[in-house]
């Protein structure tokens, strides 16, 4: 029951924190198009106002959910050496803990990336956690 339990908070928090990236890449993007720089800056504060009471709690919990599952779903490593599904669960939790301790450091205690400045790459890791989350049941 406790895995269920954590898994659907973990679910819910990926929500909330890849929304916000979709939201933020696909959408806010075009309002500067549209109202030009000066309302679209008001607008985004107004927007990013919400955002940070939200989106770095949850993407705390997302990282923390994430690390409590991981032992439970990973399995042992036989002999054989990893199979492909704990492969890419090794990949998965390596560009989720990436984006964790960002999101973190750039949220808590005002380290800005040297590189990536934007939401972009975020965007682009999601995406391919979620591209990994789908093919690591296939059999390769």
């Amino acid at each position: 029951m406790t895995f269920i339990l954590i898994k659907t908070i973990h679910l819910f928090a990926a929500f909330i924190y890849g929304g916000f990236l979709f939201t933020d890449n696909l959408f806010c993007t075009k309002i500067e198009r549209t109202y030009g720089a000066e309302k679209y800056k008001e607008i985004r504060e107004s927007f990013m106002k919400y955002v940070r009471k939200v989106v770095p709690p949850s993407l705390i919990v997302l990282v923390l959910t994430g690390v409590y599952l991981f032992p439970q779903v990973f399995g042992t490593v036989s002999d054989a050496g990893l199979t492909w599904f704990q492969k890419v669960m090794l990949l998965k939790a390596f560009l989720g803990l990436w984006l964790g301790l960002r999101g973190f450091l750039q949220v808590y205690f005002g380290i800005q990336p040297f590189l990536f400045k934007s939401h972009r790459l975020p965007l682009i890791l999601v995406v391919t956690i979620l591209i990994l989350t789908q093919i690591r049941y296939l059999p390769l």
